[in-house]
């Protein structure tokens, strides 16, 4: 199966993110924002957002003297023994937050072994998740998780897929046609989140963005009731904005 990787804004962020984490491993007793500049060749404000994201997930750290050391975080997950757990709790930390600050229950989802997984997810009593009342395996063609994996894989993977999982129409919403699904996926633009409105559940709407790291396929989601659909595209924008702190513990 061949994957369709596209360049994404928070791809595109993560690989700078990890080149500004390179430059301050190189500096062990600290470097400041003006010779990561020059170092990265990447411009003072761009370098000023990044700084505050690998600050915020503990990446990094600011000394009182106003330079860059080495965070927690990288040391735990740079760590020989426990990295995968340790890398499991750096993404919860990151899924919790994203949660606050979208409000909004929040997933991550991998599509391993021809098969959708979510594999970690943060809720709340104000967030709730997604009932699951029908297998995210089987339901792919109407959820917002399920439509951006099949969107990452070519055209014959996705069609592997469908053959594999019957469409069956779970709402009114719900599409049943392959061949109109395919040409959604076929269009979907990569930047753009893909959105899920009551066709999985009744009372649901959710968002998804693609996290893609190597030749890995997952994606970032977020659920909202239906009374708060007015929130969906706003909370996905700022879900896509924030995807490049999970790709980066992904790609650490």
């Amino acid at each position: 199966m061949a994957l369709q990787h596209k360049p994404t804004a928070p791809l595109h962020s993560a690989q700078d993110a990890l080149r500004v984490l390179e430059t301050v491993a190189r500096y062990s007793t600290g470097v400041t924002d003006i010779q990561i500049a020059r170092d990265t060749g990447l411009d003072r404000e761009r370098l000023t957002v990044l700084l505050r994201m690998l600050r915020r997930e503990s990446y990094v750290e600011q000394t009182t003297d106003g330079s860059y050391v080495t965070g927690e975080a990288l040391d735990r997950l740079g760590a020989a023994h426990g990295r995968e757990e340790a890398v499991r709790d750096q993404l919860q930390r990151t899924l919790d937050r994203l949660r606050d600050s979208v409000g909004a229950a929040v997933y991550i989802s991998r599509y391993v072994d021809g098969e959708v997984s979510v594999t970690q997810y943060a809720d709340g009593p104000t967030t709730p998740k997604v009932n699951e009342w029908v297998d995210f395996r089987v339901s792919a063609h109407a959820t917002a998780v399920g439509k951006s994996l099949l969107t990452q894989l070519d055209h014959a993977g996705r069609r592997d897929h469908l053959a594999r999982h019957k469409m069956a129409r779970l709402t009114s919403r719900t599409i049943t046609s392959d061949k109109l699904l395919l040409s959604r996926l076929e269009s979907q633009p990569p930047t753009v989140p893909v959105l899920d409105l009551q066709e999985y559940a009744v009372g649901t709407v959710c968002a998804a963005v693609p996290i893609t790291a190597g030749s890995a396929v997952g994606c970032l989601a977020l659920s909202l009731p239906v009374e708060h659909a007015h929130r969906l595209r706003r909370a996905a924008d700022e879900l896509n904005r924030n995807a490049a702190g999970v790709l980066l513990s992904l790609a650490i």
